[in-house]
């Protein structure tokens, strides 16, 4: 009898095993179709009102973080999407937070250290698969950039043949493959349907030149100061900004990867940490140009070192709130920042 019972017992489980391996495929087909529909559905410019708003893609710098991607800031004027800078990882990271990368208009770059543009490339092909654009994606920066987008167009010219000859013509127009170059001055770089775009120059040596930005529409402003030292003419850029997005570095806790690279034998890792500070701005710096600017807001990226957990962002700001009396926000992926017209 218990042999029986036993014996039934197992054809039991087994029809119940059986029948857990169906379902679990129809609920992955029901879960994978919603989450397809989702994503088709997620587009965070849909949803933004009128005003100017920022958007923290990517806050990371070149030391890793899984938490972060590679440095890139979108900056939303109206519906109109900027991009300063695509780090790598950034354009992923756009299509998580729900900003698609066809909706790009132009990019403005800050400076051309690999961080900054290794994911330009993916940016430019996205936008314009994604977009079926006719022309090529503007990309604006200081002299040196034509090198850059020239030298990106060249590397992807042969994935440009595949897709033409894998899609068509009209679904990838040849015509609106890659990026065009647009070399300015420092000063006035756009003024367009009251999106006003400020280039100035930055202390980043030896990488030069350097930019930050500020963006104006509407009667609000952001200041985005890319890489750059302390000085005491980011505080005259940023005057009366409603946010200054800063990057930022801790030399203190720099300073400790570079003993640490030491001890572990590492000379060439030790030598870049001890070089790095130098060229960068730090938290308690950043702060101190944020309250003689007036500005309403202090957000920090390109977060360096990496912050794997958000109870080192106290060790990572320390100092900065006695310099500045506003708000300061440690800036994470995904972050958004709206400022409704005045």
């Amino acid at each position: 009898m218990v042999k029986k019972l036993g014996l039934g017992l197992a054809v039991i489980l087994a029809l119940l095993f059986a029948a857990s391996q169906i379902f679990k495929v129809q609920i992955g087909e029901r879960l994978f179709g919603k989450a397809v529909a989702t994503n088709f559905g997620n587009n965070v410019l849909a949803d933004l009102p009128d005003g100017l708003h920022v958007i923290l893609i990517g806050t990371g710098s070149p030391l890793a973080d899984p938490s972060r991607a590679g440095p890139s800031t979108a900056v939303i004027a109206g519906k109109r999407l900027f991009i300063i800078d695509s780090g790598g990882g950034a354009v992923r990271k756009m299509g998580e937070i729900g900003l698609p990368a066809a909706a790009t208009e132009r990019v403005f770059l800050t400076h051309f250290h690999s961080d900054h543009i290794d994911g330009l490339g993916e940016l430019m092909l996205q936008r314009w698969a994604g977009g079926g654009y006719d022309a090529p994606l503007p990309i604006h920066g200081p002299s040196g950039v034509a090198q850059v987008v020239t030298g990106l167009n060249a590397a992807y010219a042969q994935d440009r043949d595949y897709r033409i000859a894998h899609h068509g013509a009209d679904v990838v127009p040849p015509s609106g493959f890659g990026g065009t170059p647009i070399v300015f001055e420092t000063g006035m770089v756009m003024d367009d349907a009251g999106v006003t775009v400020t280039a100035f120059a930055v202390d980043h040596d030896p990488v030069s030149p350097a930019i930050g930005y500020r963006f104006a529409y509407k009667g609000r402003s952001v200041v985005i100061t890319g890489d750059a030292a302390y000085s005491d003419d980011l505080a005259r850029q940023a005057k009366g900004a409603d946010i200054l997005i800063s990057e930022a570095l801790n030399p203190d806790m720099v300073g400790v990867i570079e003993s640490a690279a030491r001890e572990a034998g590492n000379p060439r890792i030790a030598k870049i940490m001890a070089d790095i500070p130098d060229y960068h701005i730090t938290p308690v710096q950043a702060a101190q140009v944020a309250q003689d600017a007036e500005a309403k807001l202090l957000v920090y990226t390109h977060i360096v070192p990496a912050l794997p957990t958000p109870y080192l962002n106290a060790r990572f700001t320390k100092g900065a709130a006695d310099k500045f009396s506003g708000d300061i926000i440690v800036g994470q992926d995904g972050m958004i920042f709206s400022l409704l017209p005045q």
